[in-house]
């Protein structure tokens, strides 16, 4: 065992003017308390989130605008501050007539609407715990999400807009909960106004909320005359709160089967948002994120990080390149967008784009690109420096962890020593610190205010994984190394967990399921790089006898082995987990160890056709010694 690398205290100097920031129904009996797990935060504090991201703006500044909206048909909305607080004490009102009190669980199966903002707040006023569930899960997946949860309450909505499609979200919403207990009231929000399925515990949003305002209540045809009584008289009063009251459950890769949940404090979650939102992140007072709103960085730094500063944050639906593919650049000059955040894959696609079109709008309005949920290459870093804006940019990569409520450091402040210091440490498999320039763990030896206040597994084993293996630190997973100028460059995880589009995946999980296929007798699952330096999930698999003769009738027979394999994992894990490609090998030979036949099978030169490839082994072996 090693010697622990001597813990430190947090850095408060840095966190201080964001804590006293804060506004504080109880200002805590101290900012940090030294303990178990790097320590507590907040002992002795109240607090809400409701309270802090809105009330106090629409109190200060009731015509500031809190939100831009943007729907993916062209339909659009500019909420104030007063306007959002009026939606969220409203709602506020509507779940505490349906029962929802604090620590009760809500599911939030919506896109990214003025809806979902609103209902995020609602349940931080009421002290009730949301979770953002990603609206492409089919209904299997939905199904083992929300009992995964425990969600009472799930709010969804008719149909959502996606790529010029409607995806009914209602339909899978029903499908799901046909398998799961303890769904009492589904919240529907009228969108794409497509036929749907009713059911006893379904009411539209609109209603509910309406009959929640002071003189008007009426008949919905969905509730009694008594029930309309109890929503307009439900108290619309904050919910006074202890600092640690977890405020949202974000679900990580699959782990063992089934998803694994972590719930983040709402203090905590707010400090850090606004932490980092002030110090590393925001240039200007207009900030998008351009990410899916069931992405934890998209929810803290894309709305708590912006209106706990009393910013504006802008909000879409939808995809970039419908209607146009000009889109991201209109948004951007549209809300005078002065930040934008989004992934390095999104900064590819609209590279491409710029190109398609040829001289893609011109906005004046941007100072600030921060890329994170992927390592971004320096390619793609110029790009967006120089070629993305009229004039040059100023861009950031940013790090950081779901088990930290979101970013935790970047490479370019906005504040140079505006970021709180994590103790930064890179070590080997026994904790011992490694020359710059090695590969190694990253570990944090500072303690983090954002850090997650549980995780829905055994204790010994969160304890093993993030704070035993290296006494002293907390263990983040990801393997790094510094860099010539002291910068850390990422090179993925040690667990097999990947980003796809910011969400995290596990390639064990995978090939769990490939493996146990009729189709397959062998299996790897890898992540590839494509010529724009972008990453995939790859599938490589030896096929059983008669999968192998299936195969071998045409092209088509491929197509066909290959989309039956992709579909039972999207089916089970989801859309984003679904292999891009699918490799068929001859056989897997014992000339190469585990690890070795990976990294070959990551570097084969297989084009960038999403079509199967057959490969043979001496091809693999062939790319083991260029690997080497």
């Amino acid at each position: 065992m090693a010697e622990p690398l001597g813990s430190l205290d947090p850095d408060l100097r840095a966190w201080l003017p964001t804590f006293e920031e804060l506004p504080w129904a109880r200002r805590p009996d101290a900012w940090w308390t030294p303990g178990e797990r790097h320590g507590r935060w907040f002992e002795g504090g109240r607090f809400n989130v409701a309270t802090a991201c809105v009330s106090v703006h629409a109190e200060r500044t009731p015509d500031a605008v809190a939100l831009r909206w943007e729907g993916e048909p062209g339909d659009r909305r500019t909420i104030t501050y007063a306007a959002l607080e009026d939606e969220v004490a409203a709602l506020a009102r509507g779940l505490r007539s349906l029962g929802v009190g604090v620590g009760d669980v809500v599911a939030l199966h919506l896109g990214w609407l003025p809806e979902t903002v609103v209902a995020m707040f609602a349940c931080a006023r009421i002290g009730a715990v949301h979770a953002v569930v990603p609206t492409p899960l089919p209904p299997e997946a939905l199904a083992d999400r929300l009992t995964a949860l425990g969600a009472s309450v799930l709010f969804t909505q008719d149909g959502a807009w996606r790529h010029g499609t409607v995806l009914p979200l209602k339909a899978r919403a029903d499908e799901a909960l046909s398998a799961v207990g303890g769904i009492q009231h589904t919240v529907v929000v009228r969108r794409t106004g497509i036929d749907i399925g009713w059911f006893e515990g379904d009411r539209w949003y609109h209603d509910l909320v309406a009959a929640t305002r002071p003189g008007r209540a009426r008949h919905t045809g969905s509730a009694s005359a008594a029930t309309r009584s109890d929503v307009v008289t439900a108290p619309s009063s904050v919910e006074d709160l202890p600092a640690e009251h977890p405020l949202v459950l974000v679900s990580l890769a699959h782990r063992g089967g089934r998803p694994v949940t972590v719930s983040l404090g709402g203090a905590a979650t707010v400090a850090t948002a606004l932490a980092v939102h002030r110090g590393g992140v925001a240039m200007g007072s207009v900030l998008w994120c351009a990410g899916d709103g069931a992405w934890l960085g998209t929810q803290v730094h894309g709305v708590y990080g912006p209106l706990a500063a009393g910013e504006t944050a802008v909000v879409y639906e939808g995809t970039l390149d419908v209607p146009t593919l000009a889109r991201a650049w209109q948004l951007i000059d549209r809300y005078a967008v002065s930040t934008l955040m989004t992934t390095p894959s999104v900064l590819r696609s609209m590279r491409s784009w710029a190109g398609e079109l040829g001289q893609p709008p011109r906005i004046g309005s941007l100072r600030r690109v921060v890329s994170f949920g992927e390592p971004l290459d320096s390619e793609i870093r110029g790009w967006a420096r120089h070629g993305l804006a009229s004039g040059e940019v100023s861009v950031a990569d940013g790090w950081g962890q779901v088990e930290l409520a979101g970013i935790t450091r970047l490479d370019n402040p906005v504040r140079a020593g505006g970021m709180p210091d994590l103790g930064e440490a890179i070590v080997d498999r026994d904790g011992r610190p490694v020359p710059a320039g090695q590969a190694g763990e990253l570990v944090m030896t500072r303690p983090w205010a954002g850090l997650m206040v549980g995780l829905d597994a055994p204790s010994v084993l969160v304890d093993r994984e993030y704070w035993e293996r290296v006494p002293g630190a907390y263990a983040t997973g990801d393997r790094a190394r510094i860099v010539p100028g002291g910068e850390l460059e990422f090179l993925g995880r040690t667990d097999a967990i990947v980003s796809v589009s910011g969400q995290l995946v596990s390639l064990m999980e995978i090939r769990g399921l490939l493996a146990d296929h009729p189709f397959v007798a062998a299996v790897d699952v890898i992540e590839r790089r494509d010529h724009a330096g972008g990453s995939y999930i790859a599938a490589a698999v030896v096929l059983t006898a008669d999968a192998a003769r299936a195969a071998a009738a045409g092209g088509r027979g491929l197509a066909a082995v290959a989309r039956d394999l992709g579909e039972s994992v999207r089916e089970t894990l989801g859309g984003l987990a679904k292999p891009r490609l699918v490799m068929v090998v001859e056989r897997f030979g014992d000339e190469l160890r585990g690890d070795e036949r990976r990294r070959a099978l990551a570097v084969i030169p297989v084009g960038d056709l999403v079509e199967p490839r057959r490969v043979t082994w001496a091809q693999v072996l062939a790319a083991a010694e260029y690997s080497d």
